[in-house]
C-alpha cells in the first residue's frame, strides 16, 4: 500500500534557496501580467478595432480603385497622381488653407485678448468667463443649424437687421464671395472660448514677482506683456497653435450642415472632398488617397512645430 508524501513545512526563520525565490517571483510576475492583460484587453480590442485596423485598411485602400461595393483592383500610385491633376482637389486645398490661415491666428489673438481682459478681479467675472466658454460646448452641428437660420437670405434675422440699417440684403452663405469668411466667423464664435480658458489657466502661472518687479522698475503694461507675460505663455501658445491647426484642417461638420461645400465649391475643404469621393461618387480609393494627403500635411505641421519648440527651448536654456 503506497503512501502519499507529506508536505514539507519549513520551520520559522529557515532560509529559502535563491532558485526557489526566483521561481516564486516568476510565478507572481506571471499572475500580475495575466491580471493586467485581463484588465486592459477590452481597451486594446477597441483601439485595434477602431483606430489601428481602419488606418491600415484605409492606407491600403488608397492604392486601389474601390467603391466599397464591388471587387476593387490595385492601381498603385494612380490615385495620388490623379489628385495632382484634379482641379476640384486643388480648390479644396485652397479653401482649406484660406480657412486655416484666417481661423488659427484670429482664434489665438482673440483668445489671448479676452483672457487678458478676464484675468482680473472684477464684479461678475465668473459669469463673463462662463458666457465666453459656453459656445465651445455647443456642437458644430447645432451651430450650423443656428446660423443657417440667422443668415438665411430671405427669412434670416441678419438681413432684417441690415434692412433696418438701410443696407441691401446679403447672400451670406449662398454668396461664393462671402461663405468661407462667414464660416470662419462662426467657427471663431466657438473656438475662441477654448483658447480663452487655456490662456486663463496659463496666466495663473505667470510669476507675479516678475510682474511686480517690472512695474517697480517703471515698465508699463505693454512692456510687461511683451517681455514677461507673452514669453511665459509660449508653451501654451505652441499647444494651442497645433490644436487649432489640426481643428481647422479637419473642419467638416459645420460645412456639411450649412453649405455642403457650396456655393460653386467655394467652401469645399479637403475633408468634405474626401466625404464626397467616398459616399457620393463612390470612389473610396480616391477619397482615401486625399485623406492621406491631409494626414501627411498634419504630420508635417506637427513635426515643424515640434522642431521649432525644441529649438526655442535650447535657445532659452543657452540664454540662461
Amino acid at each position: 500500500m503506497s503512501t502519499l508524501p507529506r508536505a514539507i513545512t519549513l520551520p520559522p526563520g529557515a532560509a529559502v534557496s535563491p532558485a526557489a525565490a526566483r521561481r516564486a517571483a516568476r510565478r507572481r510576475a506571471r499572475r500580475e501580467t495575466t491580471t493586467a492583460w485581463g484588465f486592459i484587453s477590452p481597451a486594446v480590442v477597441v483601439i485595434l478595432g477602431l483606430s489601428i485596423v481602419p488606418v491600415v485598411w484605409s492606407l491600403l485602400l488608397s492604392f486601389r480603385a474601390d467603391d466599397l461595393v464591388t471587387p476593387g483592383r490595385w492601381v498603385g500610385l494612380d490615385n495620388y497622381r490623379a489628385l495632382v491633376q484634379d482641379p476640384n482637389f486643388h480648390t479644396a486645398v485652397g479653401n482649406t488653407l484660406l480657412y486655416t490661415a484666417l481661423y488659427v491666428p484670429l482664434s489665438l489673438l482673440g483668445g489671448l485678448a479676452l483672457a487678458l481682459a478676464l484675468n482680473r478681479r472684477i464684479r461678475g467675472i465668473g459669469l463673463y468667463r462662463t458666457l465666453i466658454f459656453v459656445p465651445f460646448v455647443v456642437s458644430a452641428t447645432a451651430q450650423g443649424v443656428l446660423f443657417s437660420f440667422i443668415l438665411d437670405p430671405e427669412f434670416g434675422v441678419a438681413n432684417s437687421l441690415l434692412h433696418e440699417l438701410g443696407v441691401s440684403p446679403q447672400g451670406f452663405l449662398t454668396d461664393p464671395d462671402q461663405a468661407i469668411y462667414l464660416l470662419v466667423l462662426i467657427s471663431l464664435w466657438s473656438g475662441v472660448g477654448f483658447c480663452v480658458v487655456v490662456y486663463l489657466a496659463a496666466l495663473q502661472d505667470v510669476p507675479p514677482e516678475l510682474v511686480e518687479s517690472a512695474r517697480i522698475d517703471g515698465a508699463g503694461r505693454w512692456r510687461v506683456l511683451r517681455h514677461i507675460t507673452l514669453p511665459s505663455l509660449t508653451p501654451v501658445t505652441v499647444f494651442l497653435l497645433l490644436w487649432q491647426l489640426i481643428t481647422a484642417l479637419q473642419v467638416f461638420d459645420l460645412i456639411y450642415v450649412t453649405t455642403k461645400g457650396g456655393p460653386l465649391g467655394s467652401t469645399t475643404v479637403v475633408v468634405y472632398f474626401v466625404w464626397q469621393q467616398a459616399f457620393q461618387t463612390f470612389t473610396a480609393g480616391y477619397g482615401a488617397a486625399a485623406a492621406y494627403v491631409l494626414t501627411v500635411a498634419l504630420l508635417v505641421a506637427g513635426g515643424a512645430l515640434h522642431v521649432v519648440r525644441r529649438r526655442q527651448e535650447r535657445t532659452d536654456g543657452a540664454g540662461r
